[in-house]
């Protein structure tokens, strides 16, 4: 199957400091989670993306969070820049990888801007989430294609099974 995968987990230092995500390198992951992170990596077609980079911004960058949640979106950096027009950028670009390559599903980075799936900082810059979705991966649900984070492996290889 072919899947989406954020940059930084596949360990490119694409994070707004300038770090990556790398589970395989994370000591927070017990084994059998990397183990299985690295089992997906190897059997399924990935391509890679960072939106945020896609979209422009540079690395390192100011961190930056979603101050509006509705239409029109609002993305703004720790230096209150207007960063929102990079933001949709970078998720129509990861949209297009999709649909050029029949990708039906992605695995992102939990609490992303871009590409939480869950829950995303609250545009306060004070560490709150709330119960929202990145850019990158709302726009991927609302064109069909399934989204997971980093602590849904299970989930993934599950999904995966099921629609192979």
């Amino acid at each position: 199957m072919r899947i989406l995968v954020s940059s930084c987990l596949l360990g490119e230092d694409t994070r707004y400091d300038g770090a990556n995500s790398s589970i395989a390198l994370n000591p927070k992951f017990r084994f059998s989670q990397k183990e299985l992170f690295m089992d997906i990596m190897c059997e399924n077609e990935i391509f890679s993306i960072c939106p945020e980079v896609a979209g422009g911004l540079g690395i390192p960058r100011n961190k930056a969070e979603i101050k509006s949640h509705n239409k029109p979106f609002m993305v703004i950096d720790e230096k209150e820049n207007d960063v929102t027009i990079n933001f949709l950028i970078g998720a129509k670009k990861a949209l297009d990888i999709c649909l050029e390559n029949s990708i039906k599903v992605a695995l992102f980075k939990s609490k992303s801007p871009s590409c939480g799936n869950i829950e995303v900082y609250d545009g306060t810059f004070s560490e709150k989430l709330v119960l929202e979705k990145g850019l990158t991966a709302r726009l991927l649900e609302e064109n069909g294609i399934k989204v997971f984070n980093e602590n849904q492996l299970e989930d993934l290889k599950k999904f995966i099974k099921e629609n192979r």
